[in-house]
């Protein structure tokens, strides 16, 4: 804990950064942590009270004919909630929630531009007009109109800074780092010629231009949901605004000198650090190559942060990555770092490979992956056999013991792995008698295996244990192995895509799969429970939802977009956050698991490790929410609507 005097001295010193010279050294988070200190010493400190703006190059003061306050805080769906509790009238209470833009606060009215400053007086900035676009509730976007009076954010979108700002150079030559920054230094010209010649271009959003209505009582069920849709937009936000959507009742609720008491803003809470990308690696998994991000170390909430996951060929490409480029990493509900930004650094260098690292073949993309299609391989075999294993129910043996059985014992199928010996086994570095035997009973075991099993270890592409069990319900394997494109692609969920793929390979492992049935004992289950597993993802997630939901069934899941006591897993960045379906699935016994653990998934079957919380645990972090929890919202709307017909809140849609 700081005293009184050394929190007074940091919090003036971090604004000055923050607001003056656009350099912020800590995060939100840390901030609001020293206010919530100074708070405890001082509770009537001026400093809680004091509005900020940011520096502009202003050409007057303008006073605002009503204060443009700044918002109360909250970074926990519990505060929002204790929040709306405080002011509503009942769980009816119509909210609204809005994105939290990052950018400048401003009001445009009578031709004039003015900043927020201190909240009484801001700062005309009418003669940086010339560079912004408008945004607005009509869904327009053109230039400012005198008689349209709008309240909103100056921003740069996500798309223009990706691509308009790549050439755009300040005047000591360098490129601005984000888009924040980009826009504080804007608006710190004196002159924008230079600037506006280069095709800068900024935007101001009408506050009242994306909404979503929700009561107090449905508030914390679709609370995810919400954060999920703002943080996908194409504007940087940091946050989301809570407001009662009743005006006047709203205003009745009257100001502090700091925020107005019927809004409050939830902030994210992930942090977010610069680094420079030095290395990648690509990495061998099922099918495909991983990239790796290999970075200047970096601390991110007092872990040092070296490596960050890439995804995908697709993504390094969208995101033009290369060698000593600038980066933006964050760790997603402090669980996976990954990259958020880019801008191009000093001598760059492709980090594209063209021949595989371990065989020399050249490498293709397939869809959004980077992939070795040399069968022979060493790398491929033994990722695919791992899978292979896995699928059959050896699951003893992991890919360490694979590789050392590939290399001793020249294994190269399951069929090799079925007739090992005991004493093959007690050849292989570290296995003593008792080891080796374990490992054999397991493998015997393992011969009596399912149709689906069998299935699923052909290593077809988007053919999991699940959808093997769907596949075979419909057709025996006997059958399935004959059967025509047109016949698989009317199995449900398989599709003309998957019937091609399926077809190719049941045709190209022919031989393989005579050899693997002549060394196993084969049950007919039929497919047994075809019913395929539901997954829900909740929380900010490093890449857009949809990438997760196609991941998703590709392992095997059907994705869902709600916890109910049918759900089979609960898939969240941060396992321990307060979000409502977190809590619910913990009541009613739903398996929640990290969001790192499920990547790590093979197959919806797999058993999840200690990274999966057990319901009781979460339950516990995530006391369940209650119905008699009443709701909330921000800037003036049109009249709020009721339900839609399927009870679900209706979203009102502005123009986006």
């Amino acid at each position: 804990m700081h005293t009184l005097q050394e929190l007074e001295k940091l919090i003036a010193y971090h604004n000055d950064l923050y607001w003056k010279k656009a350099a912020p050294e800590i995060s939100d988070v840390e901030y609001d942590e020293l206010m919530r200190q100074l708070e405890a010493l001082a509770p009537d400190h001026p400093l809680l009270s004091a509005v900020h703006g940011a520096a502009v190059a202003s050409t007057g003061k303008v006073r605002h004919k009503e204060p443009m306050l700044s918002l109360d805080k909250a970074y926990s769906l519990e505060k929002v909630l204790e929040w709306a509790d405080k002011y509503v009238r009942s769980g009816d209470e119509m909210l609204l929630v809005q994105p939290k833009y990052d950018g400048i606060s401003a009001r445009w009215e009578d031709g004039l531009l003015v900043t927020r400053g201190d909240g009484a007086e801001g700062e005309d900035i009418t003669d940086k007009v010339p560079l912004i676009e408008l945004e607005s509730v009509e869904n327009h976007v053109g230039r400012l109109q005198k008689n349209q009076p709008i309240r909103g954010e100056i921003v740069i979108r996500d798309d223009d800074f990706r691509t308009i700002y790549k050439n755009i150079k300040r005047k000591n030559g360098d490129v601005y780092k984000n888009s924040r920054n980009a826009v504080a230094g804007i608006m710190g010209l004196k002159e924008i010629a230079d600037i506006q010649a280069q095709g800068a271009k900024l935007t101001l959003v009408d506050y009242r231009k994306i909404s979503y209505a929700y009561s107090r009582r449905d508030l914390p069920e679709y609370f995810d949901e919400l954060l999920e849709k703002i943080s996908n937009l194409p504007y940087p936000t940091d946050g989301v605004v809570i407001k009662i959507a009743d005006e006047a009742y709203a205003n009745s609720l009257g100001n502090t000198a700091h925020h107005p008491r019927g809004a409050i803003a939830f902030k994210f809470t992930n942090i977010r650090r610069q680094s420079v990308l030095r290395k990648v690696v690509w990495s061998f998994g099922k099918n495909c190559l991983t990239p790796v991000a290999e970075i200047d170390p970096v601390e991110i909430g007092g872990v040092t942060i070296t490596h960050a996951t890439l995804h995908n060929l697709q993504n390094v490409l969208d995101r033009d990555l290369q060698i000593n480029d600038i980066i933006e990493v964050e760790r997603a509900g402090d669980v996976i770092p990954y990259i958020v930004n880019s801008l191009p650094g000093e001598n760059r260098r492709s980090v594209l490979i063209e021949k595989c690292p371990c065989c020399q073949s050249k490498l293709e993309q397939r869809g959004p992956e980077l992939c070795c299609v040399n069968k022979e391989c060493f790398e491929v075999r033994l990722q695919n056999l791992l899978a292979a294993v896995k699928n059959i129910g050896i699951e003893r043996l992991g890919e360490p013991t694979l590789r050392k059985m590939m290399n001793t014992l020249n294994v190269r199928s399951l069929r090799d792995i079925f007739e090992l010996k005991i004493l093959d086994i007690m050849r292989l570095e570290s296995f003593q008698t008792k080891s080796a035997e374990n490992l054999f009973n397991e493998i015997a075991k393992a011969r009596n295996v399912s149709d689906y099993q069998v299935l699923a270890a052909l290593n077809i592409p988007h053919v999991g244990i699940n959808v093997a069990k769907v596949i075979l319900k419909n057709l025996p394997l006997s059958e399935l192995r004959t059967a025509g494109e047109e016949t698989l692609s009317n199995i449900p969920g398989v599709g003309p895509e998957r019937a091609k793929a399926i077809k190719k390979e049941l045709t190209d492992q022919s031989e393989f799969i005579d050899e693997l049935l002549e060394a196993v004992v084969l049950n007919e289950s039929q497919g047994g429970d075809a019913d395929l597993p539901t997954v829900c993802f909740t929380g900010k997630m490093p890449e857009k939802r949809s990438y997760y939901e196609d991941l998703a069934k590709q392992k095997g899941f059907q994705p869902v977009d709600s916890v109910s006591k049918e759900l089979s897993l609960l898939v969240a960045n941060d396992i321990t956050a307060g979000s409502s379906k977190l809590a619910k699935a913990a009541k009613l016994g739903v398996k929640i698991m990290a969001l790192a653990e499920f990547l790590q998934l093979e197959k919806a079957e797999s058993e999840p490790s200690a990274a999966t919380v057990p319901a009781a645990e979460a339950e516990a972090k995530n006391p369940a929410v209650t119905d008699e929890l009443p709701l909330f919202a921000e800037e003036a709307q049109p009249e709020v609507p009721e339900k839609s017909p399927d009870n679900k809140p209706e979203q009102l849609s502005f123009g986006f």
